[in-house]
């Protein structure tokens, strides 16, 4: 491992101060960061430690919104009872990433902004646009299983790695940030990015910006969610495919439907063309299989990875028919 320095910022402006510098990177749980590290992937010349900051703490607003600093830990957020009762989607989401261990070291800041698991930006003897802009792609015409079907481009066909995201998007999470702006919040759906022409940003955060926490508005009541993935290994894998439903009906009919994909995209993939042909109608396998078939009519798979549009309708309408109390295998629209 190269040398670099190591500061522990006592307090929020000293961080974004010490990260705006140029080659530095905030330091949380580490378990992305320092692997990165490790096979020359990262190679910040500042370490900046964000765990002094007091963003440890999970709070429930006035109106019922879930408010969480970005130190909590996956495993703390996941088996909290408030999480538990009201967005199982979110804590389904974490139990299925990464191993108890790791749950244990990793932040939610972390989380959200870990970096991709392609194995061309993992292996520092190959080419990659996202690790070396303007060296190539060779992931395109490669056999490997995990990459986008969705939102690709010339230039990048990685997914992001993050269950925990797939989650807050469908919750309509926002995320709290400082930089040297001063402090804000974004959407979710704003944090992230698909690749277009530079791979190499993974997110639209200015360099330095930190991550303050994560605001998780309630749900309606009655609104029922989950989360489902499938992986190579359910011990330990990444998604190959994942879904996390958020779902209110009235009486048969959906009344509101939030459907997020993971394992499929630059981003977490919010499924809005899906969900709108889904609200007003009763739930049924067909009706479900037919509108995930239209989201995916603009999908763009590769030589190794073309099983995943049927992966995913079928992962869809099991986890919406599921949610709704209806037989996967029956019915029609």
């Amino acid at each position: 491992m190269r040398e670099f320095r190591y500061e522990r910022a006592p307090d929020r402006a000293t961080a974004v101060a010490l990260a705006g510098q140029s080659a530095a990177k905030l330091l949380g749980g580490g378990t992305n960061l320092v692997d990165l590290m490790k096979i020359g992937v990262e190679r910040p010349e500042l370490l900046v430690d964000t765990t002094a900051l007091g963003l440890g703490a999970m709070e429930t607003l006035a109106d019922g919104t879930l408010r969480v600093g970005a130190s909590v830990r996956n495993a703390d957020l996941a088996q909290d009872q408030r999480v538990r009762d009201a967005a199982p989607v979110l804590s389904q989401a974490l139990l299925s990433g990464a191993s108890g261990q790791l749950r244990n070291m990793a932040t939610v800041g972390g989380n959200l902004l870990q970096r991709t698991r392609c194995p061309f930006f993992q292996d520092v003897t190959k080419p990659c646009n996202k690790r070396s802009p303007g060296s190539g792609c060779p992931a395109r015409a490669s056999a490997v299983r995990d990459l986008a079907i969705l939102g690709a481009s010339e230039q990048c066909v990685a997914t992001h790695p993050s269950d925990m995201a797939v989650a807050l998007a469908a919750l309509d999470a926002s995320v709290t940030i400082d930089d040297s702006t001063g402090t804000r919040s974004l959407p979710l759906a704003a944090l992230y990015r698909l690749p277009g022409d530079r791979p190499e940003l993974d997110t639209n955060l200015p360099h330095g910006a930190l991550v303050v926490g994560v605001d998780v508005p309630a749900l309606p009541a009655g609104a029922r969610s989950g989360y489902r993935k499938v992986r190579d290994r359910a011990s330990f894998g990444f998604a190959l495919a994942s879904v996390a439903v958020v779902l209110l009906l009235d009486g048969r009919d959906v009344a509101d439907v939030r459907i997020a994909l993971g394992g499929v995209a630059h981003m977490p993939w919010r499924a809005r063309k899906a969900e709108a042909l889904l609200v007003g109608h009763t739930v049924t396998p067909a009706r479900v299989a037919g509108a995930i078939a239209v989201e995916l009519d603009g999908a763009q798979p590769l030589r190794g990875n073309a099983f995943k549009v049927a992966l995913v309708e079928r992962l869809v309408t099991s986890t919406v028919c599921a949610l709704a109390d209806v037989d996967p295998d029956g019915g029609s629209a």
